[in-house]
């Protein structure tokens, strides 16, 4: 290349630089959120909309009183310092931003117009915010079950959805997302859609004991449970669960405490599937109608979670991370809410914005199978209820 084209390639260059070179800011601060501390939705509604718990409710999906708690657990954390710039956004108005954003679906140039704060801003009190919330509350409304609390759950399984040595239902759902930058097909699931897998272990009481989130949309359900932390320490017996006894008064065999699934999960002696086939004996079809009871409280779960938490109803357009911080917040503002506030029965009826994981393929074991034969028994003599036969057919 002689020196005439060099000349000419770097004049070229200067040329392009010139023309890439960003604009300068039309404004430092907009005029519109310059009236923010006049104008702002914070500024104008909070106080109002404290005066009526009902509309406060609806608004933040929680109480005044449980708002006024987790804002004294997440004040520390969250809380800035003022500078000779401007003053700091308070805490207040911080969590109230991020309980609307996950309350309502909304998006980010929502809150921007109405509160108005800059995009970034209102981004950054999001990421910010979510993962306070989950530091604090994991411990608190996640806990490590004890030996104590495994009996207290089997109780309530068994009063409630007449299913003994019941200690959780497990189950998981795909979670809509826009399509993450440089992905691929990893979260690209059978249904054609983009998603990551909330999968969930829960209670009587519909509350999360066990939530494993992240794992990429074209996972199956009983692979993303057996490659978790808590599959392991169930096989290892490191989770304090009690010995097991036995569920019959006539039949002295002690049976393990078990969790229910559906045909996604492998049947092993800790883990109990329904039967498999369409020309089921009575036994069998009274035992998948009695295991269905249990799991029900699962997709209940579910139910509430999304109608409670409606970034769940449409795609969530954030970062995969920011993505896995939203889902586990909205879990233990579940529970926290769930808690406090209780939740409505209309709420469980439906599960808008979540899909079902499709199911794996894995064995019974033998151990697991006389287990379940042991349950199948039971329900047919004295453990039966007098309205089983009609449901079943």
């Amino acid at each position: 290349m002689d020196v005439e084209e060099l000349a000419i390639v770097a004049a070229l260059l200067i040329i392009k630089r010139k023309t890439n070179k960003k604009k300068s800011k039309e404004y430092w601060v907009h005029p519109l959120l310059e009236e923010r501390r006049s104008k702002g939705m914070f500024k104008i509604f909070y106080e109002d909309v404290r005066k009526y718990p009902r509309k406060f409710f609806n608004y933040a999906r929680m109480s005044v009183s449980s708002f006024d708690v987790l804002l004294c657990l997440l004040k520390p954390h969250i809380t800035g310092i003022d500078t000779n710039m401007r003053p700091c956004i308070s805490p207040e108005e911080k969590l109230f931003i991020t309980l609307r954003y996950l309350g309502s679906g909304c998006k980010f140039v929502d809150l921007h117009y109405s509160y108005r704060l800059g995009i970034s801003t209102i981004a950054e009190i999001i990421r910010e915010v979510c993962h306070f919330i989950w530091v604090v509350l994991k411990d608190m409304c996640l806990p490590q079950p004890t030996k104590e609390n495994w009996l207290k759950i089997a109780k309530d399984f068994h009063l409630r959805a007449n299913f003994p040595n019941c200690i959780g239902a497990v189950d998981g759902k795909h979670v809509r997302i826009i399509k993450p930058y440089n992905s691929g097909s990893l979260c690209y699931n059978y249904k054609h859609f983009f998603s990551v897998i909330l999968l969930a272990i829960c209670d009587s009481d519909y509350k999360f004991i066990h939530i494993d989130v992240g794992s990429y949309g074209k996972d199956c359900d009983s692979t993303i449970f057996t490659n978790s932390t808590f599959y392991q320490k169930l096989m290892n017996n490191d989770l304090q669960i009690p010995e097991p006894k036995p569920i019959s008064s006539t039949n002295p065999i002690p049976v393990p405490f078990v969790i229910v699934g559906d045909e996604a999960f492998g049947q092993t002696d800790k883990i109990m599937r329904p039967f498999g086939g369409s020309n089921l004996t009575t036994k069998k079809k009274i035992f998948n109608y009695r295991l269905s009871r249990a799991r029900r409280h699962i997709e209940c779960l579910f139910g509430i979670l999304a109608n409670k938490w409606q970034i769940f109803h449409r795609p969530i357009n954030v970062n995969l991370d920011l993505v896995s911080c939203i889902i586990k917040t909205c879990c233990a503002l579940h529970n926290y809410v769930r808690e406090r506030d209780g939740y409505k029965f209309e709420d469980t009826l439906s599960i808008p914005g979540f899909e079902e994981v499709p199911n794996g393929f894995q064995r019974a074991t033998r151990r697991g199978a006389s287990y379940r034969d042991v349950f199948a028994d039971y329900f047919t003599t004295e453990g039966q209820l007098s309205w089983q036969m009609s449901s079943i057919n």
